[in-house]
C-alpha cells in the first residue's frame, strides 16, 4: 500500500501537467511480493520542468536539493494518521549521464523531463531496477524486460555500454545476488570482470558490503558472486588467499577455506537478528575474517593438514582488510577492535572446553580476563558459526558450554567493573601518585580471580597491600 502523502504528491504533479512514476527497488520488491520494514519511495517526474516542479514540491512539504544542478530532491511530506507520520521521498527528473572522468564523480548529468521512458531507463543498472509504476493508474512501464527477469530470478545489466560508467554496479550485483537470491546473467558477469574497481572510495564499497552482510539471509551467495565478478581479485587479496587453501578433510569435508568461510557467513547471519547494528556488523565481519591467517600457516604435518597459530596470524590481514574499508567505530562502538579480538580468539571456546575435558579446569578468572579482551557473547556467536559452517555433522558442544559459563559469571558483554577505586585507596592515607594505580590493579586481579567479591573485601585487600609495602 502506498502512503496517502505520496499519492497526494502524485496527484498534485498530475494537476500541474506532469506524471510521477515510482522507480527502483520499491517497484522491484512490489513485483516480488516482498513486504519491507522500511519503505523507500523514489519518484521520477516526466513532463514538468525543474522550476515549476521545485515550486510545487515546496507547497507539499520541506524540500532539500540533493543535486539541484541535475534536479534531485528529498521531499519531506506530512503523513497524518500514518506510521511513520512523515514520509521522505527521493524525487528527480529523468536524466542522462555522460562519463567524462575517472571515479564516481566523473559525470556530467542533465535533467530532461521530455525524455522517453526507454531512454530514461537505459541509465539504470539492472533490468529488475528499471521498471516504473504509475501509482495513479496502477500501470507498470517496463521497456527493458525487468518483469520477465524477476520471474526468472535473473540479475541482468540494462545496457552494456552505459553499465560500465559506474563501477559500483559490480558490487551492487554481488549484494543483490545475495539479498534477492537471484542468479547473475553470464554476460553481465563477463562485463563486470572488465570493469576497473580501484576508483571506488571506501565508503561506497562499504555501503554495498553492509547491505550484503546484514540484509541477505544467505550471504554465501554474494561471497561466491564476489569471486565470479572479479571483486576478490581486484579488492580483497586476503579473501583471494583463501581460495584453494586446503583444510584437513576430517574436520572440513566441505573443501577449501573459501568454501568454509561462505558457510560460516551463512551461520553467523542466523545469529545476529536481535543485536544492535554495530554488533551485527562486528559478528559478520569477524565471520568473514576469522580464517585470514590460514593461508600463511597451513602445512602438512604427519600426513595431516594443520594451520597452527592461524588465529594470531589472522590479525595482520584482518587489520589490512578493515583499514582498506575504513571500518572503525559505528555509533560509538569499537567495531574494528572487536573484530580483531574475535579473529584472535575465535578458537578460545574450543580450547577452554578441551582443557576442561583433559582435567585442566579453566578458572572463572580466565573467563573474566578473556572478557577484558573480547566480548564473550559475540565470541560465542562467531565460534558457533565457525563450528556449524561445515558439511557433515558437527555439534557446537564446546560453544554451548562456553556461553553457559559466561552467563553464569554475568560477563556476556564485558568483564566486571573494578570494585576498588582510587578514592578508596586515598582514604587509607596514601597520597595521589602511581602507587594508587598499582594497588587498584592488584586488587582488581584478586577480584577477577574471585578472591574479592565486595567493596569491603576490596578495601581490606588494599589495606593489607599498604601495610605490607
Amino acid at each position: 500500500m502506498i502512503s496517502n502523502a505520496v499519492m497526494k504528491l502524485c496527484e498534485a504533479i498530475r494537476r500541474s501537467g506532469g506524471r510521477a512514476l515510482l522507480v527502483g527497488g520499491w517497484v522491484r520488491d512490489k513485483l516480488r511480493n516482498v513486504a519491507l520494514d522500511e519503505i523507500d519511495y523514489d519518484l521520477e517526474v516526466y513532463g514538468l520542468e525543474a522550476e515549476p516542479l521545485r515550486a510545487l514540491l515546496a507547497e507539499q512539504g520541506s524540500v532539500n536539493a540533493v543535486g539541484e544542478a541535475f534536479t534531485v530532491y528529498k521531499v519531506r511530506l506530512a503523513a497524518p494518521g500514518e506510521d511513520p507520520p512523515a514520509i521522505v521521498v527521493d524525487l528527480s527528473l529523468p536524466r542522462r549521464e555522460s562519463k567524462v572522468g575517472r571515479g564516481h564523480r566523473g559525470f556530467v548529468i542533465e535533467g530532461d523531463p521530455g525524455m522517453s521512458f526507454e531512454e530514461a531507463t537505459r541509465r539504470r543498472d539492472f533490468t529488475i531496477n528499471a521498471i516504473m509504476y504509475d501509482p495513479l493508474t496502477k500501470e507498470y512501464i517496463d521497456p527493458q524486460g525487468g518483469r520477465e527477469d524477476i520471474e526468472r530470478g535473473l540479475i541482468r545489466a540494462v545496457d552494456q555500454q552505459t553499465f560500465v560508467d559506474d563501477s559500483l554496479r559490480v558490487l551492487r550485483a554481488m549484494q543483490l545476488a545475495a539479498r534477492l537470491e537471484y542468479t547473475i546473467d553470464p554476460a553481465t558477469i563477463e562485463l563486470c570482470r572488465t570493469i576497473n574497481l580501484t576508483d571506488l572510495p571506501a565508503e561506497r564499497i562499504w555501503g554495498e558490503l553492509e547491505k550484503w552482510l546484514l540484509d541477505a539471509a544467505r550471504p554465501s551467495k554474494g561471497w561466491r558472486a564476489a569471486k565470479e565478478l572479479g571483486i576478490v581479485d581486484q579488492l580483497w587479496p586476503e579473501v583471494k588467499a583463501l581460495i584453494d587453501c586446503p583444510q584437513e578433510r576430517e574436520w572440513h569435508p566441505e573443501g577449501d577455506v573459501f568454501t568454509h568461510n561462505g558457510m560460516v557467513l551463512d551461520e553467523a547471519r542466523k545469529l545476529i537478528d536481535e543485536l544492535p547494528r554495530p554488533k551485527k556488523i562486528t559478528v559478520m565481519l569477524a565471520a568473514l575474517c576469522h580464517d585470514f591467517g590460514k593461508p600463511a600457516t597451513t602445512k602438512i604435518e604427519d600426513g595431516r593438514i594443520r594451520s597452527r597459530g592461524h588465529e594470531e596470524a589472522g590479525i595482520a590481514p584482518t587489520e589490512a582488510f578493515l583499514d582498506r574499508l575504513r571500518v572503525h567505530t559505528f555509533d560509538g562502538y569499537d567495531v574494528r577492535g572487536q573484530v580483531i579480538a574475535l579473529v584472535a580468539h575465535h578458537l578460545t571456546p574450543m580450547h577452554y572446553y578441551k582443557s576442561q575435558l583433559r582435567g585442566a579446569a579453566v578458572t572463572d578468572g580466565a573467563f573474566r580476563r578473556l572478557a577484558r579482551r573480547v566480548e564473550p557473547e559475540l565470541l560465542y556467536r562467531v565460534a558457533r558459526a565457525d563450528c556449524l559452517g561445515r558439511t557433515g555433522s558437527f555439534e557446537p558442544v564446546a560453544e554451548e558450554w562456553f556461553i553457559g559459563r559466561v552467563k553464569s559469571l554475568g560477563i556476556e558483554e564485558r568483564a566486571p567493573e573494578p570494585l576498588l577505586k582510587g578514592r578508596h585507596v586515598i582514604a587509607l592515607g596514601l597520597t595521589p601518585g602511581p602507587r594508587i594505580g598499582e594497588i587498584t590493579r592488584a586488587v582488581y586481579e584478586f577480584q577477577l580471580d574471585g578472591r574479592v567479591t565486595t567493596l569491603d573485601e576490596a578495601i581490606e585487600a588494599a589495606r593489607r597491600i599498604v601495610e605490607e609495602s
